[in-house]
């Protein structure tokens, strides 16, 4: 979502960080850019003009502009400022009560019912025992949804006859967790497909009887400056606590994203980045913030990868990256490993240093050079993939041939893989000699 802003945004912050000594004028000509930037990426007008009058006030200083380094700390400066832009509000999220009661609210289309899942699939991973309440009672589809969703998360689902009330539907999801020993409720409420009075009274008429601890609101992230407005006319009716922004991985501007938080006051506490039940981050915003600017977020890669990495395999394939003996069994492996954390240009822009490589790294996937690299590999016989030494001409045409790709292809990847074990075998010598093994000549 964040693509073209982050791209231009890059670009904008290299002409300063590319030069020593930097004058007003310079700070002038990139707030320019940064504030054409933010309104092509549809931000509020207003957000957009009160972050770059915070910027330049604090970058147009004699002792920022005298600094040999003034170009980095005016990059730091607008960092800090996109943190504090994102970061409105109290981020926390709460889980107090016998049962905690958490209602999702918004309007239909929004994705509640997929991001209750992806919430209980959350909530799960702390250690707690949800109970997911199907609350709309007028689209029973819904309600079916949720039951599907949570089969496959393996965690419960209240449904009431037809025709029972929302007030009586919540109140008795609440019920319902006491009595399996659930310690957590989560609402997914009805949706209208646009606001009216008989919703809001429902939502307060539900947050009256069950009084939940958190009132989410769901948000599509993809319908603009619309995300805004839908959120002021929540917050007015009932006490929102935070949002949960949906359809963080689509190609809109992403504008919404940046500035609804600034102009509404609630809190964003959750980003739903996929379609997939583990598709949900917290929202950290410097760790949003250090994305958009190309800064990486190492934190939510970690993270991601602790949760597909087997700890045992980790180790066993970093004792064989010591030796040298990385096959292409283990690359396959890695291959799969990689591809369950997410798209691989999300991974890439996460990289510190590599955001401007992200849109490329995705391109790539997209045309199916991952998928052509996992067939080729699977073409081949353990033998081969252990050593590909003794793949000749034949085997290789073979493979081609086995996997639907060219011979190029095959020949391409196993000259790749050679590469990489050459190298790995160069860090190997050079772990057991130290540094003066990497420069022989220098003593």
């Amino acid at each position: 979502m964040f693509d073209a802003l982050s791209d231009r945004l890059r670009r904008t912050l290299a002409t300063l960080t590319g030069r020593g000594r930097i004058s007003e004028a310079d700070v002038d000509t990139a707030l320019r850019e940064i504030r054409l930037s933010l309104l092509e990426a549809d931000v509020n007008f207003k957000v957009v003009k009160e972050f770059v009058a915070r910027v330049r006030e604090r970058a147009v200083g004699a002792e920022i502009l005298g600094s040999l380094t003034a170009g980095q700390q005016v990059v730091k400066i607008v960092h800090d400022e996109l943190v504090a832009l994102l970061g409105v509000g109290d981020r926390t999220f709460h889980l107090h009560g016998n049962p905690a009661v958490i209602s999702l609210v918004g309007l239909q289309g929004s994705g509640k019912t997929t991001s209750a899942a992806k919430l209980a699939r959350h909530i799960v991973k702390g250690g707690r025992r949800p109970l997911l309440v199907a609350a709309d009672p007028y689209r029973p589809a819904a309600a079916d949804q949720l039951e599907t969703l949570g089969r496959a998360l393996d965690i419960p689902v209240h449904r009431a006859p037809a025709g029972t009330p929302v007030v009586d539907i919540a109140r008795g999801g609440v019920e319902a967790a006491r009595r399996l020993v659930r310690d957590t409720v989560i609402l997914d409420t009805a949706g209208r497909l646009s606001i009216d009075e008989a919703l809001m009274a429902e939502i307060g008429a539900v947050n009256a009887a069950v009084q939940p601890i958190e009132t989410l609101l769901v948000v599509d992230a993809m319908t603009g400056q619309e995300a805004v407005g839908v959120a002021q006319a929540f917050a007015a009716a009932v006490p929102v606590t935070g949002l949960v922004l949906t359809k963080i991985d689509g190609d809109a501007r992403g504008g919404a994203a940046l500035s609804i938080a600034s102009v509404s006051g609630i809190p964003v506490k959750f980003l739903g980045t996929g379609e997939k039940s583990d598709a949900l981050e917290v929202f950290h915003p410097d760790r949003l913030a250090g994305r958009i600017l190309g800064m990486g977020d190492v934190m939510t890669l970690v993270e991601r990868a602790q949760e597909v990495v087997d700890v045992d395999q980790a180790a066993k394939l970093e004792a064989k990256l010591r030796k040298a003996e990385f096959t292409l069994e283990d690359m396959l492996e890695q291959l799969q490993q990689v591809q369950k954390m997410g798209p691989i240009g999300n991974l890439v822009s996460m990289i510190p240093g590599l955001g401007g490589m992200a849109k490329e790294a995705q391109a790539a996937v997209d045309r199916g050079e991952m998928r052509r690299t996992e067939a080729i590999i699977r073409s081949m016989t353990p033998r081969e993939r252990r050593d590909p030494n003794v793949l000749n001409a034949s085997r290789r045409r073979r493979i081609a041939a086995g996997s639907g790709t060219q011979l190029t292809d095959v020949n391409r990847l196993v000259k790749q893989f050679g590469e990489m074990q050459r190298v790995m075998k160069q860090l190997s010598g050079m772990r057991g000699k130290g540094l003066a093994g990497a420069f022989p000549g220098r003593r």
